[in-house]
This record gives structure tokens, C-alpha cells and sequence, in this order.
């Protein structure tokens, strides 16, 4: 399951996406449109500004902005951000692989050969899914 701070990531990114041509969009517009608690929104917008994802101008005219293309952004980089692993056994995820301790062989065990498939499948699909493709299919414009 997604963390709520993923989802409101998302969400976010998502409303700043249909706003791009608009300039930067200010915390507090973002928290009222999507019902996202605002001092919980500026740390995530911090952390997003920190990968590189958007930056922010201060003063009048202020707020944020994406610094990356809408197709550069990918689903699966926003979930390891804020959800760390995105598969759900640790010695089948790839970045931060750990070996289960009841684990007696790695090679024959079958319940990890199956979740390493699902990891796999799933991970594809989400960086398959960029910003963009979630962008031109989410109606809330």
C-alpha cells in the first residue's frame, strides 16, 4: 500500500503537471485544491526539490515548478523516494536488497522466484508510467 506521502506526492506532482505553462504554483494553492495538509505538503516538496524534481522561486511570483520533463518522471522513482523498496520481500528488491534471515537457499526458494516476477512486472509498469502518461490520462485539469 501506497504511504500517504507518496499518494499526496503524487497528487501533487500531478496538479503541478497540469499547471506547467501557469508558472510556479504556490504550497498554499496546491494544499487547498488537493486536500493535502500544507505543513505535510512543504516537507514533501522539499524532499521532491531535493531529488531534483522541481525547484522554487520565492517572493511575488513565487512558488513551485517541475525542473524535469513531465516524460522524466516516472512512477517508480517517486515511490522509492518516499516508500523506499518497491518490492515486497527484501532479498528480491534491487536497490535495497537484504537476505531474508529465514531464508535457506536463495536460488531454490521458490516464494521469492514468484515475488521476484511480481517485482519485476510491477516496477516495469511503473517506470513506464511517467508523469506525463498519468498527466494525459488524470481528467482533474
Amino acid at each position: 500500500m501506497l504511504s500517504k506521502k507518496a499518494k499526496y506526492a503524487i497528487n501533487a506532482l500531478v496538479y503541478i503537471g497540469h499547471r506547467m505553462d501557469d508558472g510556479p504554483i504556490l504550497i498554499s494553492k496546491i494544499s487547498e485544491d488537493e486536500n493535502i495538509p500544507q505543513k505535510f505538503l512543504e516537507a514533501i516538496l522539499l524532499e521532491l526539490k531535493k531529488e531534483g524534481i522541481l525547484n522554487s522561486k520565492k517572493g511575488r511570483g513565487g512558488g513551485y515548478f517541475l525542473i524535469k520533463e513531465l516524460e522524466e518522471i516516472n512512477l517508480a522513482e517517486i515511490l522509492r523516494i518516499f516508500d523506499g523498496p518497491i518490492a515486497l520481500l527484501p532479498c528480491v528488491t534491487h536497490d535495497y536488497y537484504k537476505r531474508c534471515e529465514e531464508c535457506k537457499d536463495e536460488e531454490t526458494c521458490g516464494i521469492r522466484k514468484v515475488f521476484l516476477e511480481l517485482r519485476n512486472i510491477t516496477v516495469k509498469h511503473l517506470k513506464d508510467s511517467s508523469l506525463s502518461k498519468v498527466v494525459s490520462i488524470d481528467g482533474n485539469k
